[in-house]
């Protein structure tokens, strides 16, 4: 405030009336179906919806009231009746014609919300979607005396209301009427009203038909009773196809009472990448929430596909998805709980089912085991690993070795395996999505297992050393074999190995690759770059070809005096070499196989040109 300029001598203003938000209809119903909606067809589950609520609320006021809720389709239009609490009108100004407003919070019906469907009050604004007009005709269980009422409303945003004479409503109840706006009638088709109701309503607690034709079918597929456990195997697999078109390995039964959770879990019948978001259906107090729920579950829970009722998760504002907030999460973890339980039993009392189902899924247990200690000690006996025994499980692969050795990529698994195996090194494949962390996490699980990354140094530690008089004689085929291939920043050395018929074996690890890496980027930097790559040389020890002087052919070439056909052979054997570990090959590498195969031509056809 000025300091000249006292709060009295400031002119007097007259309080001005507040003003409402005008609300074009025709927009907020575009963006009702292009942004808030996924689909026109959740205009019947709001029908559905406020039906059900209307139902609900009269019930809590007399439980023998009537709950029936019945659907008609004739003439390009659609009916809908149900035996809920009505309105009277001043219920229909203050509810239907104020846009966000709803009838769960109209007095005395406060106490029984969480027994409502609804939460945002956009009910019968969602039907704008498909329909022209709307007319609601209504009479009042709360207030017996008040006449029926009727409202009637176009997409434009003009609506009428008027009263009835006793004779139109005598009932009480509402029965909400849609004409189909140009271009939506099939929305309104009976077939199309059919399925949309089994669809959303199958749950639903009250008698909904739409005709003579009943929409529920309870209990629910998962509360049924049944002559025995196959019996109710076979039945949810039925229902499984029936939802979501597999045949499924086994079911889970979801029951978490403290969060009113109640469904099953179908265990899909074939592997799918841990990448990809399942989806779920879920019902909210008996009617479909959404076929699409993501976050429903654990991700590494990925190997099952759920459908569930449940009267305690928050639905987002469209009612299509679940709101992300503590209860869900709560929810998230103790089905989690639940299916990790079912693992542990199928180990303790079903081997076969669970093999079965490992055979399948093991990306899934693998992927709760590595943050699970007990479902890591409890899998440990099923999970396969790729060994050089064959496909085994950690702790099988731990009795026959006293070191478990494991590589970190499959390409380094491939380099070594044939000769590790013969050389009675275990090996693990620790490529594959989440091995190498399991392996890692052995010794916590079982203690006294010792566990080792294979590098390059342990596996020609395994090697057999040649006599030193042999290497001696054949110190001239080294250097210009090690000259040849200096230049790639590889070095060569000579053992012998089972099997012989390997002539050559290339080994490097991932600090190698890494200087490989680096160099490569210094020869391509500027000067600045250059430098700075410079600086980060590492003394890592560089990549190696290990010569089998065991094989025929390496001998064959051991003998050989002409220095360049000495450095075109090895070439060929480091090309070789890279071809059976199944490594990516540099442009370097790619030249040199080149320059090897014509030299290596050019060679065995050089006498035969000097005859012509």
């Amino acid at each position: 405030m000025d300091s000249q300029t006292s709060p009295a001598s400031q002119p007097s203003q007259s309080p001005r009336p507040p003003h409402s938000f005008q609300v074009d209809l025709r927009g907020l119903v575009d963006l009702l179906s292009h942004h808030l909606y996924s689909s026109p067809k959740v205009y019947l589950r709001e029908l559905l919806q406020n039906a059900v609520d209307a139902v609900t609320a009269r019930r809590a006021a007399d439980p023998d009231a009537p709950a029936r809720i019945r659907l008609y389709t004739a003439d390009g239009g659609l009916r809908v009746e149900d035996t809920g609490v009505g309105l009277t009108e001043p219920d229909v100004h203050g509810l239907l014609a104020t846009i966000g407003r709803s009838s769960k919070r109209a007095e005395g019906l406060e106490e029984a919300r969480s027994d409502f469907l609804g939460q945002f009050g956009i009910g019968l604004l969602a039907c704008f979607v498909v329909a022209e007009r709307i007319r609601v005709v209504s009479r009042s269980a709360r207030t017996p005396g008040a006449p029926p009422v009727e409202w009637t409303a176009r997409d434009d945003g003009s609506y009428t209301v008027r009263t009835l004479p006793d004779a139109e409503r005598p009932e009480p109840g509402t029965t909400v009427y849609l004409t189909a706006r140009a271009g939506a009638a099939e929305w309104l088709a009976p077939e199309r009203v059919r399925d949309l109701a089994r669809d959303f309503g199958s749950l639903l607690p009250y008698d909904v038909r739409v005709g003579d034709e009943p929409v529920t079918e309870l209990p629910a597929p998962w509360d049924r009773a049944h002559p025995g456990p196959a019996a109710r195997r076979v039945a949810l697999a039925r229902h499984c196809r029936e939802l979501f078109g597999f045949t499924p390995l086994d079911s889970i039964d979801l029951d978490v009472p403290v969060a009113g959770v109640r469904g099953v879990a179908y265990v899909l019948p074939s592997a799918v990448s841990p990448a990809q978001r399942a989806t779920h259906r879920v019902h909210l107090k008996g009617m479909l929430l959404t076929e699409r729920a993501e976050q429903l579950l654990p991700d590494w829970a990925f190997f099952v596909r759920c459908v569930l009722d449940t009267d305690s998760l928050r639905p987002t504002a469209s009612r299509e998805s679940l709101y992300e907030d503590e209860t869900l999460a709560a929810v998230r973890d103790a089905l989690g709980t639940r299916i990790r339980s079912w693992l542990t039993g199928l180990a303790a009392g079903d081997p076969e089912r669970l093999a079965a189902f490992l055979a399948v899924h093991h990306l899934g247990v693998k992927s709760l085991a590595r943050h699970d200690a007990d479902m890591l000690r409890t899998m440990l006996p099923w999970l396969p690993f790729e060994t050089t025994d064959g496909q085994l499980s950690l702790e099988e692969f731990a009795r026959r070795h006293p070191v478990v050795h494991f590589t970190r990529t499959v390409e380094e698994y491939r380099q070594v395996a044939p000769i590790a195996a013969a050389q009675g090194v275990g090996v693990v494949n620790g490529g594959y999505t989440y091995d190498s962390e399991l392996v890692e996490a052995l010794p916590r699980v079982r203690p006294g297992t010792v566990v080792a990354e294979l590098d390059a140094d342990t596996v020609t530690a395994h090697l057999d050393a040649v006599d030193p008089a042999e290497e001696l004689a054949l110190s001239g085929f080294l250097a210009a074999a090690r000259d040849r291939l200096d230049p790639l920043g590889c070095d060569v050395v000579l053992r012998a190995f089972h099997p012989l018929t390997v002539p050559a074996l290339h080994l490097d690890d991932r600090a190698a690759r890494h200087e490989q890496a680096r160099a490569a980027a210094e020869e391509q930097a500027d000067d600045l770059w250059a430098g700075i790559l410079g600086s980060l040389r590492g003394s890592a020890p560089r990549a190696r070809l290990v010569l089998n002087h065991l094989n025929p052919l390496v001998r064959r070439i051991g003998s050989l005096g002409d220095p360049e056909l000495i450095g075109t052979a090895t070439e060929s054997l480091y090309g070789q070499a890279l071809l059976m570990a199944q490594r990516p090959l540099r442009p370097a590498d790619s030249a040199l196989l080149n320059r090897a195969f014509i030299g290596l031509l050019e060679w065995a056809t050089h006498g035969e040109g000097d005859g012509r």
